[in-house]
């Protein structure tokens, strides 16, 4: 006699779900394509096709009240100057702002010094029997890069890293956020500012201080010092833990695939190839939130103006209408992904993260060609905004 059918339920605050969210995503894609949950009354869509078209339409789908699950369910207000929760008119205006200080000038600049963050990093670790992609380096060179381009000493960067980490840690309630997340948040750069203001120099904080916005009637006017607290408080945040996860999830998936690793080794012309494919195949932000601004018809159902929508490209990413074979990681694989999202809130730093991970790879592999994940000590976090490892011990020998 064949058992009941295990009920269909996804749950983004369920940690035992966020460890390994595929095979629920699996069914969802098959079974309920657009999906309710009544517990917090969201609807999921998790097909290739859906999220892509969800993706790209910011008139239904907006990001204004927040794009993690956590922030739009509570109804926090989101102050202006975070590009990640906000809606046209004014996303346009600030993304124009920051992608003049995002430059190619700039990210030339910075592949040295990730080159020597990481060999600051990996060069003690020679002589160990092992080490952690995440506590001893995926952590470390993130916030490094993101501090070097802010212009935030190395003292004040674990501090912010720090608080950053606990702030994205997932309640077990969307309620438990506290209301005052994005203030606490952003007073923590306020004296980086100030002291900025008085001792100007090449960094992004010293950009965002001279910077003119334009406004829709034309004129310019300089940035508020909110919004350079704002803009500020984004960067260091969006720039450091997705890219410490994406480096995490690639050290296990290349400690779980030895030919590929060893292909890379003799290889590093591959590196950013495989990079691509860890984010498809276990993406650091595999969820994005948004609010239904108008009623529209999905499936046979009319979904409410005011509604809450999750975008799973996590799922989206391993649809086997689109990906051949998609739960097989092959560092070969082509095609693109929706790991940096789509449309105009296409991710502002992917050029940064692939170049990070693609430096840090190719030190790693440098030094070791060999390693096994101590799973025994391995955990993932579990955050609002982005999934991976928290703690990813390796043995090199």
């Amino acid at each position: 006699m064949k058992g009941a059918a295990v009920e269909l339920y996804y749950d983004p605050f369920d940690h035992a779900i966020d460890d390994d969210p595929y095979p629920v995503w699996q069914r969802m894609r098959a079974e309920a394509p657009l999906y309710f949950n009544d517990r917090y009354n969201f609807y999921a869509l998790s097909r290739y096709d859906d999220v892509v078209a969800g993706l790209t339409d910011w008139q239904t789908y907006r990001s204004g009240r927040g794009t993690t699950a956590d922030i739009l369910f509570s109804g926090i207000e989101v102050p202006p100057g975070i590009l990640l929760f906000e809606d046209p008119p004014l996303h346009d205006l600030h993304r124009r702002l920051l992608s003049r200080v995002f430059t190619p000038r700039r990210m030339l600049a910075v592949e040295d010094m990730v080159r020597e963050f990481c060999c600051r990093a990996l060069d003690p670790l020679r002589d160990a029997d092992g080490f952690d992609f995440v506590a001893d380096f995926g952590a470390f060179m993130p916030m490094r890069t993101i501090g070097y381009l802010l212009g935030i000493p190395e003292e004040g960067q674990q501090q912010i890293r720090d608080f950053n980490d606990k702030n994205i840690t997932v309640a077990n309630e969307a309620e438990d956020i506290s209301p005052t997340i994005f203030a606490d948040t952003i007073a923590q750069f306020a004296d980086y500012i100030e002291w900025r203001a008085d001792h100007p120099s090449d960094d992004l904080m010293t950009d965002l201080l001279n910077a003119e916005v334009d406004e829709p009637d034309g004129t310019r006017r300089p940035l508020e010092r909110t919004e350079v607290l704002a803009y500020t408080a984004m960067v260091a945040g969006a720039g450091n833990e997705t890219t410490a996860r994406l480096i995490g999830s690639m050290g296990q998936l290349l400690g779980e695939h030895p030919e590929q690793r060893h292909e890379l080794a003799a290889d590093p012309a591959l590196i950013p190839g495989a990079v691509e494919e860890t984010l498809r195949y276990d993406p650091p932000s595999p969820v994005q939130a948004r609010y239904v601004a108008r009623d529209v018809e999905l499936y046979g159902r009319t979904l409410s103006e005011g509604s809450y929508m999750l975008l799973l490209n996590g799922s989206a990413n391993r649809d086997d209408s689109h990906f051949p074979n998609p739960d097989r990681y092959d560092i070969h694989r082509t095609g693109g992904h929706l790991s940096f999202g789509q449309g105009i809130h296409f991710c502002l730093g992917a050029a940064l993260a692939r170049l990070e991970a693609r430096v840090a790879f190719e030190e790693v592999l440098r030094r070791w060609t060999d390693w096994d994940v101590d799973y025994d000590n391995a955990f993932r976090a579990h955050t609002s905004s982005v999934r991976g490892w928290a703690r990813l011990p390796v043995k090199t020998r």
